[in-house]
């Protein structure tokens, strides 16, 4: 369907196979598999493509929701053996998402983690898994995460600063991911706030979608050990909103937050330097 409406577009407009390729940067092939659907659609093709011919805003919001459902269930499809059937109804919503909210008490959110890092958490959790089904589970993880190099969703992260202290691996490999996390926090798109260790926080993390449909405007996730609730009921969701207000109101804002990465930064460097032999 995305690949019939970029060519009913692009023959509407009177443009060729290779006028369509200079925009994109690419072969007419491509241009010509991307229409028939045996190619995936990248957003940054998609949206130079959709400014090139014209799009209207309400077609290119139609675009866009054709892309991300490509998008998920191609990861549904490539990753089914390694996911959670509790977890795809979220890969499924996510990319839909205008704004998510991560509050993550123990650990780096998966969406900022880095391929260390996860590995070595996705190592610790799914102990009897082969080493196959591991590096795929990790793949999913930093593949769900491009996402975030397009114009939505917005990410705002917040994480109990004890968690930046939790050891997963050696130094280095946390000193990687705090310095990974300080990056993100100055990106504009990405926010990340950390909540101060002398807080009393809740004990299960928060997963909150808003979407920009009217029908559906949000929804909540909150995993355990080998399950997930959904919530959408409005009593539910007010409570589970509360609860986020109420983090975000003693977050750290963003100078001291950056501060705090910074603090972990020199505590995983100075651990990563004492385990070097000799």
């Amino acid at each position: 369907m995305l690949g019939d409406e970029l060519r009913r577009f692009r023959e509407r407009r009177g443009y060729t196979l290779a006028d369509a390729a200079r925009v994109i940067r690419a072969s007419t092939s491509k241009v010509s598999r991307l229409e028939r659907g045996q190619n995936p659609v990248k957003y940054r093709d998609l949206n130079d493509l959709a400014v090139f011919y014209g799009v209207s805003r309400e077609d290119r919001a139609h675009l866009d929701q054709l892309q991300q459902q490509v998008g998920n269930e191609d990861l549904l499809q490539r990753f089914n053996d390694v996911t959670p059937s509790f977890f795809k109804r979220l890969i499924r919503l996510e990319r839909s998402a205008e704004r998510i909210t991560v509050f993550e008490p123990r650990v780096v959110p998966g969406l900022l983690q880095t391929e260390e890092y996860a590995r070595a958490l996705v190592r610790l959790i799914e102990i009897d898994r082969p080493d196959r089904d591991i590096e795929l589970i990790v793949r999913l993880r930093r593949e769900r995460q491009l996402m975030l190099e397009g114009e939505f969703p917005i990410l705002a992260a917040l994480i109990y600063e004890k968690a930046l202290y939790q050891p997963y691996g050696p130094g280095g490999m946390m000193a990687e991911q705090m310095r990974y996390l300080r990056d993100a926090a100055e990106n504009d798109k990405v926010s990340v706030r950390i909540l101060p260790e002398h807080l009393i926080c809740l004990p299960t993390p928060i997963f909150h979608l808003r979407f920009p449909d009217g029908e559906h405007q949000e929804l909540a996730y909150v995993e355990h050990a080998n399950s997930a609730n959904y919530i959408t009921q409005r009593v539910e969701l007010d409570r589970t909103r509360r609860q986020l207000d109420n983090i975000l109101h003693n977050v750290y804002g963003r100078e001291d937050s950056v501060a705090s990465l910074e603090r972990a930064i020199s505590y995983w460097e100075q651990a990563a330097a004492e385990e070097q032999p000799g």
